[in-house]
Formats: structure tokens, C-alpha cells, sequence
């Protein structure tokens, strides 16, 4: 698949040791960026991934580690991409906690985890990220969220994840509003089951998961130098599903 021309942009993916996050990651090496994987605890799988990244033409790859829901280490975060491969040019918002349990089962921590790596995280790297994008009079931030999250459904299992992710579609409309004037763009990309999901349904749409490939299309679309006028948009990578009961 043929992405935009990266050289030169530094590219951060969230998450990016494993899953979705690494095959973005990838997906950028493959167009030249320079590459930043960002980890919490899995260094290893990290450190393959940037190697990796590097085989297939990143102009740079290093590994840094933190926790998006905590601003310091957020900080810490950005100054060591910063220092090592230069102003953020592409924020892809990955992290988020997964809990597929009733709510009333779920220990309070693995709530608050939820919410707080799936919307927190999005909000406290973009803010980080936007200073010198808004300097730099270029930006391009991606967050990850979740298929018909804008349609406000609900389950009475894995509910935090569900309101976490409605909040990271409004927060990606409120910020693209918010950063019309300054050469950045914010949208999202919304998967339903990936390949790599931990559950698989009964029924899928198309009779298959989505890609890794999948996912990648619309990354590349957000980041294509002639996309610069789509901003505050979501695309929902689900093969067509349609949740409603009718």
C-alpha cells in the first residue's frame, strides 16, 4: 500500500510496541518518518518494533517509555522525542485500555484505567503536542476510537470503554474546531473488531475481522499532504456493521 512521503516529519504512535499501534507505527517507517514508539511496560516488544521500523525505511526510530495519564511523565515523553528525533509533526493517539466485563464487575481501578488511558491519555499528549505544531504551522494528530461511538451506544459490558470512547470523538471535533487557523489537522479512525481482538463475534461483517491494512487506508488518507482541508472527521473502519436491533 503506497502512504504519503514522511521524510523528514517525526511521528509518535501510542501504544506502539504491540497490535494496531505497532502496524501504524510501521506504516509510517514504510514512508520514510522519522519514528518515536512509545511503550508503558512492554520495553522488549518495543525495541523490536523499532528495529523493525528501521528495516523498513524509517529515517530514525527510537523507543521511550511512559504513562499517558500522568502529565509528567507525558512531558517526559515529548522532551525525549523532541530531544532525540525533533518537534512532534504526527501524533497517532492509540493507548486505551480494554475491559470487556459487566460494569458492575469491573474493580473501580480497571474503570478509572479505562477511562483515564482511552480519553485522558488523548487529551494530555495532544495538549502536549500542540505547542510546537501551532509554532510549526503543521500538524497532524490521529486518535484511535471505536465504531459507532458518535451513535452514543452502550452496553452494560465494557461501559467505560464505550463512554471513553464517545469522549475521544468529541474531543477530536472540539480540537479540530479549536485548531482550524493554525495548519492542523485532527481525525479519527474507528475500528470495530481488528484481527488481533481479544473477543470475535458470532457474526462479522463481511465475514472477516478488519486488517491491520485495514486501519492503515485511512492513516495514510489523514496524512496525505492533500488532505490537508479534511479535519474534525471520524472513519469507521467496521465492513458495514450495523449495531441497531431492528
Amino acid at each position: 500500500m503506497d502512504g504519503p512521503d514522511l521524510t523528514g516529519q517525526t511521528v509518535l504512535v501510542t501504544g506502539a510496541g504491540r497490535g494496531v499501534g505497532r502496524e501504524l507505527l510501521l506504516a509510517t517507517a514504510d514512508c520514510g518518518a522519522k519514528t518515536a514508539v512509545h511503550y508503558h511496560t512492554s520495553a522488549d516488544a518495543a525495541r523490536e518494533t523499532a528495529a523493525d521500523a528501521r528495516e523498513r525505511g524509517a529515517e530514525a526510530a527510537t523507543t521511550v517509555q511512559a504513562d499517558v495519564t500522568d502529565p509528567d511523565s507525558v512531558d517526559g515523553l515529548f522532551e525525549t522525542v523532541e530531544a532525540e528525533l525533533g518537534d512532534v509533526d504526527v501524533l497517532v493517539n492509540n493507548v486505551g485500555d480494554f475491559a470487556p466485563a459487566h460494569w458492575e464487575s469491573l474493580a473501580f481501578e480497571t474503570w478509572n484505567r479505562v477511562l483515564e488511558t482511552n480519553l485522558n491519555g488523548t487529551y494530555l499528549c495532544s495538549k502536549r503536542a500542540l505547542p510546537a505544531m501551532r509554532e510549526n504551522e503543521y500538524g497532524r494528530i490521529v486518535n484511535i476510537g471505536y465504531a459507532s461511538s458518535e451513535r452514543a451506544m452502550v452496553s452494560p459490558k465494557n461501559f467505560p470503554y464505550f463512554v471513553a470512547k464517545t469522549g475521544v470523538l468529541m474531543f477530536t471535533r472540539m480540537l479540530a474546531a479549536d485548531t482550524a487557523d493554525d495548519g492542523i489537522t485532527v481525525n479519527a479512525v474507528s475500528p470495530y473488531v481488528v484481527e488481533n481482538s481479544d473477543e470475535f463475534p458470532a457474526d462479522l461483517p463481511r465475514d472477516r475481522p478488519a486488517s491491520f491494512e485495514d486501519l492503515i487506508a485511512p492513516l495514510y488518507f489523514f496524512l496525505d499532504p492533500d488532505s490537508e482541508y479534511v479535519s474534525g472527521e471520524n472513519i469507521e473502519v467496521d465492513g458495514g456493521w450495523l449495531p441497531e436491533t431492528v
